[in-house]
């Protein structure tokens, strides 16, 4: 039972990541020692195991697909949504830098913890950690573009956001405003679908065959690279990590954009204004927490609640 409270705690802290922008569920995943087996838990989800539901052996299909692994993490992470997640958006709306610098302390310590995992340091691996960094930052400093509503676009759409959601660092729900169709999708259409309008399946179910597409794909890709690229993979990952400090910097302005859908007005952070801190206390508090943040990925690591990327127990 240890193991299953330990895995619905971690699941809840990746529930607690999608309200935080900038920082995805597959950071969380990363950062706990679960990533690995969670994208061979999802690469297992094929056709050999729906054959073995069809055949009524559920044993089995259990066993193949980690489901007792997936069931707590998946009830972690909604028990989070309904509960955690609004304790984090009351702390952001009267104790936003504190809260962000917490998160900045335990994304820090886990750059250091989970670069520790590559076996050796290599040329390659190097330069995985520098191209990782380089594209989290890039996709943080980008534009939104302009709203597309085809009908492969809208493919594409599910297909990238999954796969953020997937890889450490990045933001599905920002990724969506890049592409120009977090409006489109997730305000308007989900409006729609909640007032029983079907019209919205015309977006909201090309969107569904990419997020599914994506996953399927992403986690197969993703078990192959860790399998013969471990320290690459492991290494591009922290850089991914490494580079998500940019949106979780404590000191900044967010640039908010308003959407309006059905009458209802809804904001959404599209970007940031950086700065450096003055000297006050709120900002030497704000480095406590930040050391903080820090110790607790440690005493995570110490325990061994952070294991090794490549542990699949």
């Amino acid at each position: 039972m240890r193991e299953e409270i330990g895995t619905l705690l971690k699941g809840a802290a990746m529930g607690a990541a999608n309200v935080i922008p900038g920082v995805s569920g597959g950071t969380v995943a990363f950062i706990t020692g679960i990533y690995e087996r969670l994208i061979n838990a999802i690469k297992s989800i094929d056709s050999a195991a729906i054959k073995l539901v069809l055949s009524g052996r559920f044993r089995e299909f259990g066993e193949r697909i980690d489901f007792r692994f997936l069931f707590w993490l998946g009830l972690g992470i909604l028990v989070s949504i309904l509960t955690l997640a609004r304790v984090l958006d009351y702390l952001f709306e009267h104790h936003e830098v504190h809260v962000w610098a917490f998160f900045f302390g335990l994304i820090l310590a886990s750059v250091f913890f989970v670069g520790k995992q590559v076996g050796r340091w290599s040329t390659a691996a190097c330069l995985g950690l520098l191209v990782g960094t380089g594209i989290a930052i890039g996709v943080a400093l980008m534009n939104p573009s302009a709203e597309n509503d085809s009908f492969f676009y809208l493919i594409l759409c599910g297909v990238i956001a999954m796969a953020s959601m997937i890889i450490p660092g990045l933001s599905g729900s920002f990724v969506l405003l890049l592409m120009g169709n977090y409006q489109l999708i997730m305000i308007d259409s989900v409006s729609k679908l909640t007032d029983g309008d079907l019209s919205a399946f015309r977006i909201l179910l090309p969107v569904a065959v990419g997020a599914v597409f994506g996953m399927i794909a992403l986690s197969r890709l993703l078990a192959w690279i860790f399998e013969k690229f471990h320290d690459v993979a492991v290494a591009l990952l922290t850089g991914f990590v490494a580079g998500s400090l940019l949106s979780i910097w404590p000191w900044k302005q967010a640039i908010v954009t308003e959407f309006v859908g059905d009458g209802v007005v809804k904001e959404k952070v599209t970007g940031y204004d950086w700065s450096l801190p003055s000297l006050t206390g709120e900002t030497i508090l704000a480095l406590v927490i930040i050391a903080v943040g820090f110790v607790v990925v440690w005493l995570m690591e110490k325990s061994g609640a952070v294991g090794s990327v490549t542990d699949a127990d």
